[in-house]
């Protein structure tokens, strides 16, 4: 008789995880303040621009 060689993957997971979503961390940025942030370097940088030409 042939043998079997198939692999077979574990019932519980089936290959997939499922990690903590939320994570601590000691700067917790949300996306309103990163944009903000990339708002006010742009503005900083247009008004070097227009002071230094």
């Amino acid at each position: 008789m042939a043998q079997d060689n198939r692999v077979q993957m574990p019932g519980g997971f089936g290959g997939l995880m499922r990690f903590n979503e939320e994570y601590e961390s000691k700067f917790n940025l949300k996306p309103t303040h990163v944009i903000v942030f990339i708002v006010l370097i742009i503005g900083f940088r247009i008004a070097l621009s227009l002071f230094l030409s």
